[in-house]
């Protein structure tokens, strides 16, 4: 129970690794996990510090043993398997994370959000909420990294600075989850017209299947998000399936919801930047995570969470 115990010693709001795995071995080894490669003249092993990590992602060519999983499950890691370049994600047939289930989930987050969940017009308040956030973040974020000023992303340029106001004005007059979801692709497609320009990508089509770099590294980039939101789902013990934007009938759509929150602000410029210097996918990967780090993400998440779980107005 003491080794368990100190797996968990780092909150996962803290926690800083996320890996992307591809052709390796995942394994157990003298109470560590590790990846095995392989090279002509001999193998190496690499330590994965799984108490530090918050989601592994196992790409082509890769397998696990049995022994790793209950290692990693009593660390609290969630698990995803992906195609190559971290997308698609995929468990057998299913889209879905391998959550840990080693211990008892807390029961307060899932019960304060049932309370509220099957009535249409809290779920609309909340996913408001969320999109509110979404645009403070962002701008908050845009304002003070000098690393995007650098590559021209300005938050006080007129053209974003318009889309940005005029959605959260359309936020507050949205009706119905319908009417939020279609001002947000608007605004999506608004952001992408500007990081574009900014990195001089003016062809630019967002095509998910497409292979050029920007939409690569969006695809990657995005999956990366939403381990971060998988894991904060597990920790509060929601399940993904009672998402408040993203529709009903889909499984896995709070995950899309709370990612949402982080995605356009640290992700999508960092792709288009990415692309315009030809970065390698490690080195988009690397400067993404550094990002995900520097700005809090993960706390943002679970702080948004916490407070939507626990909104006053209806407890």
């Amino acid at each position: 129970m003491e080794q368990l115990t100190d797996l968990k010693a780092i909150l996962h709001s803290k926690r800083a690794n996320i890996y992307y795995l591809e052709k390796c071995r995942v394994m157990q080894k003298d109470g560590r996990v590790l990846y095995l490669t392989e090279a002509k003249e001999q193998n190496y092993y690499w330590n994965i510090p799984i108490a530090n990590t918050t989601v592994i992602l196992l790409g082509t060519g890769t397998s696990i043993t049995q022994a790793a999983m209950r290692m990693l499950a009593s660390a609290g890691v969630l698990v995803g398997f992906c195609g190559g370049g971290g997308s698609p994600l995929f468990t057998g047939s299913e889209i879905e994370w391998l959550t840990p289930q080693s211990e008892y989930r807390p029961t307060e987050y899932v019960q304060a959000w049932l309370k509220f969940w099957f009535d249409d017009d809290k779920r609309l308040t909340v996913a408001k909420a969320f999109q509110e956030a979404r645009v403070t973040y962002l701008k908050s974020i845009w304002e003070k990294d000098r690393d995007l000023k650098a590559e021209n992303f300005f938050i006080d340029d007129s053209s974003l600075s318009n889309a940005l106001n005029g959605y959260t004005e359309q936020i507050k007059t949205a009706n119905k989850v319908g009417d939020l979801l279609q001002r947000e692709a608007l605004l999506t497609k608004q952001l992408y017209r500007y990081a574009a320009k900014a990195t001089k990508l003016d062809d630019f089509v967002r095509e998910r299947e497409a292979t050029d770099l920007a939409n690569g590294f969006l695809n990657h980039g995005n999956y990366l998000a939403y381990g971060l939101a998988a894991t904060t789902l597990w920790v509060l013990g929601i399940p993904h399936g009672f998402a408040v934007m993203h529709g009903k009938t889909r499984r896995g759509a709070l995950v899309f919801d709370i990612a949402d929150l982080i995605k356009d602000t640290i992700v999508l410029p960092w792709a288009f930047i990415s692309a315009k210097e030809k970065a390698t996918e490690q080195e988009f990967r690397q400067q993404v995570l550094q990002k995900f780090t520097e700005h809090k993400a993960l706390d943002f998440m679970f702080d948004q969470v916490k407070q939507q779980a626990l909104r006053d107005d209806w407890l």
